[in-house]
């Protein structure tokens, strides 16, 4: 969430993935102050979302272009829109559908467990502490909390 912490991280990212790739059409599309929009663009480089590939030597001008990371979000962002649609689209229905090229069909996104492929729902689902979880904070009372009562035998 640190990396999502605003609303104009997705905002780019969904801008890229309609095929945006210029600093001045991110800009232009979205309305963003340029000193944001540079501080966005810095940080989804950072992270490893965007690639910065020049396109003008003199001077110096970049395409921004997404990376396997930044393509892999495109899940999140469907999520988002399936939920818009559910919650905030008007008697018109979805300001946007999506085509599944595949098969042909209007679709949306669904969060399915990778194994059985049922839906997840929140009230099925219970949180444990993966193998990355930090020791540090594992020990931690209010950690501890979180996670009481989560397992089941």
């Amino acid at each position: 969430m640190d990396l999502l912490g605003d609303w104009w991280t997705p905002l780019v990212l969904r801008e890229a993935f309609y095929g945006i790739r210029r600093f001045d059409e991110f800009q232009h599309e979205l309305g963003i102050a340029r000193n944001t929009l540079v501080d966005r663009l810095k940080r989804l480089v950072e992270e490893g979302l965007l690639e910065k590939v020049p396109y003008q030597a003199e001077p110096v001008r970049y395409d921004y272009v997404l990376t396997e990371k930044g393509r892999d979000f495109w899940q999140v962002l469907a999520a988002m829109m399936t939920w818009g649609d559910r919650w905030l689209a008007d008697e018109a229905g979805p300001p946007i559908t999506l085509r599944h090229d595949s098969c042909g069909h209007d679709t949306h996104a669904e969060v399915v467990c990778a194994h059985c492929k049922e839906p997840l729902r929140a009230e099925d689902v219970r949180h444990r502490m993966g193998p990355g979880y930090p020791p540090k904070l594992a020990s931690r009372p209010d950690v501890m909390r979180r996670f009481a009562g989560q397992e089941r035998h």
